[in-house]
C-alpha cells in the first residue's frame, strides 16, 4: 500500500521504514534510545468479545516484541456500529484489550473510534528499544537457522469457526497460541542478539519468511515436515475451510516459491494460511540455535527449527 509513495527526504534517525516490510517503524531518539511504533486492527475473528480483545491487543503488541523492543503506550483504535448492535459488545471488548496493556505494563492514552457496520478493533502501540540492538527482517544471513516459536492454522481455524466446523478443543488450542505473548521472543532476542525476525501474521508463513528472504537477500530453505501445527488445522485445510487471504497471499509471494513435489498440497494451505496474533520467525547463527531454541522452549513449548537461510539463489524460499 505504502509502497507506491515517494521517498521522503533521508532521515538518518529513521533506522527502519516501511521499505523493507518489517513489523514496526525504528526512530532513533539518542544513540542509546529508539521509538518502536506500530498499528494494527482486524474483525473478530472468535464469538467472544472478551478474548478477541485480548487477541487484539496481543497481535498490536508483538509488532514491537518482534523487533526485540519493550511496548511502553498504546491507543484503541475501532470501527462499531451505533445502530443494530449492543454497545456492551464493545465495552467488552475494550476490557478484553484494556487486560492485556495492563498485564504487559502497557498504558493506555487513549484512541479513536468510527461509526461502521463491519466490526473491527486494535491499537496503535509505542515501544523504545536500544537503537543498537533491533532485530528487523532483513537481518538473516547465509548459514542461519530459522526458528518459528508458534505453530500455525490460526485463519483455517477462524473460518471453521464462523461456519460451526471447528471443535470446542479445536478452537481453544487456537486461542491458547494467539494468547501466548510475544514478550518471551523479545527477551530471548535481546539474550542471544537476534538480528533476524519477524512476525507471521496477514501474510502467512511464506509471505512473511519471502519477505525475510529477500530483505536479507538470503534463500530461505523450509523443512515442511518440522513446522508445528495446531491440532485439527490440517484436517480443516483440507476440508476448505480456507479464507480469503489464501488466494492473495499467494499471488504476494509470486513464483519466488519453490515447491517440492512431495509436500502435501493441504500442508501448503497451511502456509499460506494468514495468522492472527501468531508466532516469532527468527534467525540465528547456529551457534547460538541450540541455545535460543531451549531458552523459547520455556514459554512456547512447540518452538520449531524449520530451515535454515543460504546464498541467494534463483528462488527465495524453497519449501521441501
Amino acid at each position: 500500500m505504502l509502497s507506491g509513495l515517494e521517498r521522503q527526504p533521508y532521515d538518518p534517525n529513521l533506522l527502519v521504514g516501511f521499505d523493507k516490510a518489517d513489523d514496526a517503524g525504528v526512530y532513533r531518539l539518542r544513540d542509546d534510545l529508539a521509538l518502536v511504533q506500530t498499528l494494527d486492527f482486524f474483525t473478530p475473528i472468535v464469538d467472544d468479545p472478551f478474548i478477541y480483545g485480548q487477541i487484539a491487543g496481543l497481535n498490536s503488541i508483538n509488532d514491537v516484541w518482534a523487533m526485540g523492543g519493550t511496548p511502553v503506550t498504546a491507543m484503541a483504535i475501532t470501527c462499531f456500529p451505533k445502530k443494530g448492535v449492543d454497545f456492551s459488545i464493545l465495552q467488552e471488548i475494550m476490557r478484553g484489550g484494556l487486560s492485556v496493556l495492563t498485564e504487559n505494563k502497557v498504558a493506555l492514552v487513549g484512541g479513536h473510534s468510527v461509526d461502521n457496520e463491519q466490526i473491527m478493533f486494535g491499537y496503535s502501540v509505542t515501544g523504545v528499544i536500544d537503537p543498537n540492538h533491533v532485530a528487523t527482517n532483513a537481518g538473516a544471513r547465509p548459514g542461519d537457522v530459522i526458528i518459528l516459536t508458534k505453530p500455525i492454522g490460526t485463519g483455517v481455524i477462524s473460518t471453521g469457526i464462523k461456519f460451526g466446523k471447528a471443535s470446542s478443543e479445536i478452537v481453544a488450542e487456537s486461542i491458547a497460541t494467539m494468547l501466548t505473548p510475544g514478550k518471551y521472543a523479545a527477551e530471548a532476542i535481546a539474550k542471544f542478539d537476534v538480528k533476524g525476525a519477524t512476525d507471521v501474521t496477514g501474510f502467512a508463513l511464506l509471505g512473511h519468511t519471502w519477505e525475510m528472504a529477500c530483505a536479507s537477500n538470503v534463500t530461505i530453505e523450509m523443512d515442511s515436515a518440522r513446522v508445528p501445527l495446531i491440532k485439527g488445522a490440517l484436517e480443516l485445510a483440507a476440508s476448505g475451510s480456507l479464507t480469503g487471504a489464501d488466494k492473495t497471499n499467494r499471488e504476494y509471494v509470486g513464483h519466488e516459491v519453490e515447491i517440492g513435489a512431495g509436500v502435501d498440497p493441504n500442508l501448503v494451505k497451511l502456509f499460506y494460511d494468514p495468522q492472527t496474533a501468531g508466532g516469532l520467525l527468527l534467525a540465528a547463527s547456529k551457534g547460538k540455535a541450540d541455545g535460543l531454541l531451549t531458552e523459547l522452549r520455556i514459554n512456547y513449548q512447540r518452538a520449531e527449527i524449520i530451515g535454515r537461510a543460504t546464498d541467494r539463489g534463483v528462488k527465495a524460499i524453497v519449501v521441501k
